[in-house]
């Protein structure tokens, strides 16, 4: 009998636990934001609740969004949000090319948004972020941040304040490659029968995405639309990122209309021990001619003409997917299916890379 008692008190008093538990983690979720990124969500390192005696920061010029450097007492880059803002309603944009964070914010009435960020600034830990400034759209305000370098982020929504952490990007990915798609914009590359080289590219490129997605493999883009980025800012990424590898896209041509086939080049100049340019040009040739059941036109020494590969300093290569100018290669490189396949050969040597 005493036993019994025992038993049905424990049981008892873990009921009331259970219950006194649930409590406190239902309290907590009910006041708290779900984050608004999916990278993982760290604890927000409160501000100082210590007013600045410093003089509050306003802005300068035309749509600039003022930033206070002297509250910094946070881990966290931190951005006002009006009370009337919900998590889903803000979307972080790493525009990594550019360098900068967007973060935009859904609003059917933009103006009462945009007098908020005109009279307010943000702060906390902004020495990542050089200056700010206020874009106001027909159904968006989006807060532009230039940044001094590349980054991911951690966020988290919480209290009327977006609270971000930049993070470098090797602490979050373990394997990074930058796809660079040759051309873009004015450059167009090799134009045949009205077929420009550059669409070509990003072809590829939007076809390795698809695969590169469902993968454990970060990839950074050099561009995804008609723009035509610097070739230091191409280059600029591998370095920023950390990147283990750097792949350019290019098409080839010649007066010679009857050449045809797949090649790769290399910088010759840089070396880099183990697996370096010539292994990875070797690689993706052999690679891609085997996807295609192609001609492989061998390995190409870089000339100045190659300014990516020349410039990089991860192992870069450039595969040269085919010549625009020879008559059957150009209906095959407009082909769906074909780039497709040509993607999967530069996929595959990725895979690979990462086993040598």
């Amino acid at each position: 009998m005493q036993q019994n008692s025992l038993m049905k008190s424990t049981l008892v008093y873990c009921i009331l636990f259970v219950a006194a538990a649930m409590s406190v983690m239902l309290y907590y979720s009910a006041t708290k934001t779900v984050g608004v990124v999916d990278l993982a969500q760290d604890e927000v390192v409160r501000p100082s609740e210590q007013k600045s005696e410093s003089t509050p920061a306003v802005p300068t010029k035309e749509n600039e969004i003022a930033i206070n450097r002297a509250q910094m007492s946070t881990n966290y880059f931190c951005i006002p949000m009006p009370e009337s803002v919900k998590a889903e309603e803000v979307v972080l944009e790493n525009h990594y090319m550019d360098k900068e964070l967007w973060v935009s914010i859904s609003a059917e009435q933009t103006k009462a948004y945009e007098t908020f960020y005109r009279s307010g600034s943000v702060y906390g830990n902004c020495e990542n972020v050089t200056d700010g400034r206020l874009e106001v759209e027909k159904d968006r305000i989006c807060l532009r941040f230039a940044l001094d370098g590349v980054y991911e982020y951690r966020s988290i929504f919480e209290d009327h304040t977006l609270y971000v952490e930049f993070v470098p990007s090797k602490e979050v990915y373990e394997k990074i490659i930058v796809i660079d798609p040759a051309y873009g914009g004015e450059e167009q590359g090799v134009v045949a029968d009205g077929i420009l080289s550059k669409n070509i590219t990003l072809d590829v490129a939007k076809a390795l995405k698809t695969m590169f997605d469902e993968s454990d493999i970060k990839v950074y883009y050099t561009r995804m639309d008609d723009s035509n980025p610097a070739v230091a800012d191409r280059v600029e990424l591998a370095a920023a990122t950390k990147a283990d590898m750097l792949i350019r896209i290019e098409v080839s041509g010649d007066e010679n209309s009857k050449l045809y086939g797949t090649s790769a080049v290399y910088n010759s100049k840089f070396f880099i021990p183990g697996f370096g340019n010539v292994e990875l040009a070797d690689l993706l040739e052999r690679e891609v001619v085997t996807s295609i059941s192609g001609k492989a036109c061998g390995l190409i020494e870089s000339t100045e003409d190659d300014r990516v590969v020349n410039s990089a300093t991860v192992p870069a290569a450039a595969i040269r997917v085919g010549y625009l100018t020879n008559s059957q290669e150009a209906i095959l490189l407009q082909r769906e299916d074909y780039i497709k396949r040509i993607a999967e050969g530069i996929y595959n040597a990725v895979i690979k890379a990462y086993s040598v």
